[in-house]
């Protein structure tokens, strides 16, 4: 499954939301480095043509791009999240400081127009009263006597002085009214372009999504080394202490002597009544052609039945009784129900309608973990997140009652949860 992604580098949506935050980031990792190996091949195949080409490679050459990685001071590519640095602002609060900022430049900038606007209507407005009362005291002192002058002189200018108190009174009023009106003109540019954004945001969620994986690809990207490192000290250990246990060879010690073998047939055929003996656990034939992914219910049946009833998934070991961590093609959401008055390391496997495989449903402190297990091959596997390959279903989970899932979340299997009601819930996979 995680080299057919790899191939297509495409996921489905709903496979997906299957996995978990640790299972994203592996994921997204491993489709950033099959990324950068195409890349190098392409400039590998690049620099050979050129070579061959000549002159003709040379022109080609003089028009190709190239990319440049930026490195840091450890010399490894330099990558920078927005918004996790030190001094980095969160993304709402610099979307809300520029679009403050831009409702009160907007305001500002018509507050200025209506004060012009209105500093010469006040301007013209006292003007012409001044002019006006000029002529009428120039009017007056032609009927004054010489000796009234300077009495009209001193009335002149207490008018005058009045008139200017006056302006001042009615500028002030003026520039109080603009900046009210300024200041409601910001608040509703504000909303209206905090709605602008909204709608915005609405039509751009999937950006939003793709923008949010890109940054947890970034972060895996940034830690690669750390998880890199670990992820290989991991896997040595487990595979030595695989190698040790034998869990990890399969079923090839379980049926190495053939009266073994035999007994575990004749389980088989007893769990499955038929006129006619059962074909060979260990060439399994095929009677029909799987889907490239699950469509209905009766198919994932049918593909339980076809490949896995074969390969004894579901069954203890060595036995014909069903395990009692195997449930049927059950959801995420009865998963969690049936879990949820269990303690930490309670867990369940059941079938999943995703991929062709089962989901291991995990029981944590505060919450639960599913992890895809892959069973489209001749192995089975955590998807992205256990790189070791198990001969059968049973070998994966004893396996990880004693060796922890991941480094990050250290989960150990420890309990597994039953079945709640009489009839279980797997019935239909062995009717």
């Amino acid at each position: 499954m995680l080299q057919q992604i790899l191939k297509e580098m495409y996921i489905d949506p709903e496979l997906l939301a299957e996995l978990n935050d640790e299972q994203k980031h592996i994921l997204f990792y491993k489709m950033r480095e099959e990324q950068l190996r195409r890349w190098h091949e392409r400039e590998a195949r690049a620099a050979r043509e050129e070579a061959e080409g000549g002159v003709l490679r040379n022109i080609r050459r003089a028009n190709s791009k190239h990319i440049q990685w930026l490195h840091g001071i450890d010399g490894e590519v330099w990558v920078w999240i927005m918004g996790e640095a030190p001094d980095d602002k969160p993304y709402e609060q610099i979307s809300e400081e520029l679009i403050a900022e831009r409702a009160r430049r907007q305001a500002q900038k018509e507050a200025k127009e209506l004060w012009r606007q209105k500093e010469a209507e006040i301007t013209k407005k006292f003007r012409d009263a001044m002019a006006n009362e000029k002529a009428r005291i120039l009017a007056e002192k032609w009927k004054v006597e010489m000796e009234d002058r300077k009495a009209a002189k001193v009335l002149e200018e207490r008018i005058h002085e009045e008139f200017k108190r006056k302006e001042e009174e009615e500028r002030k009023r003026g520039e109080m009214q603009i900046r009210l009106q300024e200041e409601l003109r910001a608040k509703e540019l504000y909303w209206t372009l905090k709605q602008a954004q909204q709608q915005s945001q609405a039509s751009e969620k999937e950006d939003r999504e793709w923008e949010e994986q890109l940054r947890r690809s970034k972060a895996a990207d940034e830690e690669r080394r750390r998880k890199a490192q670990r992820a290989r000290d991991e896997y040595r250990r487990h595979s030595l202490r695989a190698i040790q246990k034998g869990t990890v060879a399969g079923l090839s010690n379980m049926f190495q002597e053939i009266g073994l073998y035999n007994e575990q047939e004749a389980k088989l055929n007893n769990y499955h009544p038929s006129p006619t003996p059962p074909k060979s656990l260990l060439v399994p034939v095929r009677a029909w052609e799987r889907p490239l992914r699950p469509v209905s219910r009766d198919v994932i049946i049918r593909w339980f039945k076809e490949e896995q009833l074969p390969r004894r998934a579901g069954f203890e070991r060595n036995t014909k009784s069903i395990a009692p961590w195997f449930h049927g093609i059950i959801s995420r959401e009865d998963a969690e129900d049936l879990l949820s008055t269990m303690t930490e390391g309670a867990f369940l496997v059941r079938v999943s309608e995703k991929i062709w495989g089962y989901t291991l449903s995990y029981r944590q402190q505060h919450g639960f973990k599913h992890f895809l297990v892959d069973a489209s091959g001749d192995f089975y596997s955590f998807l992205g997140v256990d790189p070791n390959r198990h001969a059968t279903l049973t070998d994966l989970i004893d396996f990880h009652k004693e060796e922890i899932i991941t480094v990050s979340g250290g989960e150990l299997l420890q309990k597994p949860c039953g079945q709640r009601d009489n009839t279980p819930d797997y019935h239909m996979l062995f009717d």
